[in-house]
């Protein structure tokens, strides 16, 4: 393989990486934290870029550690136990969650505000959404050219016009931060909370896939390739992220911490660009979700593909992936959000101990540690969601960390020991 051929495809691979990630989520959470972080809002921004794309890349790269094959990573569960999990993650990161979320976020953002709430305007939104997502996803190769080449640069140009504008004539002073004593923690729980570190392991198998279809035969060009892209792909958005938890923190001295996430990116557009400024909202917005939401229909596909031997195809996955979204997502944004924090709450922590063992694979003699860490996760944050949903354990609230919703660490270390 040339090494121009390496570098160009990193470039187109990156670019599409960076869309895969940032959906509706990651463009509405900076601001608000730079708000109120007002004069810290550097703190919160670099933990929140920690939790989210810092963990999604180490997760790509535990992927490429394990051959960049997905099973070879969570086999070490044990076989069945770790395609149940994997198929809970990508049910969460696809047809149940994170993608109904991606079709009712435009809804709710786009159309609205402008046409009104109405269960018909929600079903015709949604059809034509996921209809435009059904017929960009049937060639996933052709997906990763048209999001790394066009949709990427687009969206990234566009973001990068919103933080030049806001540095260029900023919409007010940065207060003193004289309140908010947990930022840290603040960015750190909304990095977290963005599950971009389950979609980099989902990921991984499309890009992975397309690489051998381009002919990257050997392990190594291709963890040249995919690390090139997932390093290209974090730079680029920790650039955003900074610049947009600044335009967050430019308000500090405007609005008040009350106010609601989405209302905030509308006044910061509205400020920026005036009467223009729904255009560029509407053209942010679906871009983010149709970038990611279209790498989602394409990795349950595949994957539900992969373990069912082909008795589904691709194609008939994305079809019944697509119709089962648009059922979902008129549900409503609020009610998928409910539905989906117990379930994330669980999967989620075994996930992140699976990811970071695996770095230290050569230093564990017993494969059973793997087990016995995560399922100790998984364990201690059902007895987690009992006791904050049903019976107050009132001991649990001493457990460091608690408060911030990561207790599960300590039965995690304590496991591994």
């Amino acid at each position: 393989m040339k090494q121009n051929s390496v570098y160009k495809d990193s470039l187109i691979l990156g670019f599409a990486i960076f869309s895969m990630y940032f959906g509706a989520g990651n463009v509405i959470f900076p601001p608000y934290l730079g708000l109120i972080s007002a004069s810290d809002w550097k703190i919160s921004f670099f933990a929140y870029f920690l939790a989210d794309i810092g963990f999604a890349t180490i997760a790509m790269f535990a992927l490429l550690k394990a051959g960049g094959n997905v099973d070879n990573l969570t086999s070490k569960l044990g076989k069945i136990n770790g395609k149940i999990l994997m198929a809970i993650v990508i049910l969460c990161i696809g047809p149940l969650i994170a993608l109904p979320r991606t079709g009712a976020v435009t809804y709710e953002m786009l159309i609205i505000p402008y046409f009104g709430d109405s269960s018909l305007n929600s079903i015709i939104t949604s059809i034509f959404y996921f209809g435009l997502i059904l017929f960009f996803t049937l060639k996933p190769s052709s997906m990763i050219e048209i999001l790394g080449k066009v949709l990427s640069p687009l969206l990234f140009i566009s973001l990068l016009i919103l933080i030049i504008k806001g540095v260029i004539t900023p919409l007010g002073d940065i207060v003193k931060n004289d309140k908010n004593d947990t930022i840290f923690f603040d960015g750190l729980i909304l990095g977290y909370q963005t599950l971009d570190m389950l979609a980099a392991l989902a990921f991984g198998i499309i890009v992975v896939k397309l690489l051998k279809s381009k002919g990257y035969s050997d392990n190594k060009t291709t963890f040249k390739v995919v690390s090139n892209a997932s390093i290209l792909a974090a730079f680029g958005i920790m650039l955003v992220y900074f610049g947009l938890a600044y335009l967050g923190a430019t308000t500090s001295s405007l609005y008040g911490s009350d106010i609601e996430k989405v209302k905030l990116l509308n006044l910061i557009i509205y400020n920026l660009f005036g009467s223009n400024a729904s255009i560029v909202l509407a053209f942010v917005v679906f871009l983010a979700c149709f970038t990611t939401g279209a790498a989602l229909v394409s990795v349950t596909a595949e994957y539900f593909s992969k373990i069912s031997n082909g008795k589904f195809s691709y194609k008939q996955l994305v079809v019944l992936t697509s119709l089962f979204a648009i059922f979902i997502t008129n549900f409503g944004l609020e009610n998928i959000i409910n539905f989906a924090a117990p379930i994330l709450f669980i999967v989620y922590p075994a996930v992140i101990v699976l990811v970071f063992l695996t770095f230290f694979d050569k230093y564990i003699t017993n494969q059973n540690i793997y087990k016995f860490t995560s399922f100790a996760t998984i364990f201690y944050s059902i007895f987690e969601l009992i006791s904050n949903s049903y019976f107050k354990f009132e001991f649990m609230q001493e457990i460091p960390f608690y408060n911030e919703g990561l207790a599960w660490i300590i039965p995690a270390i304590y496991f591994y020991l």
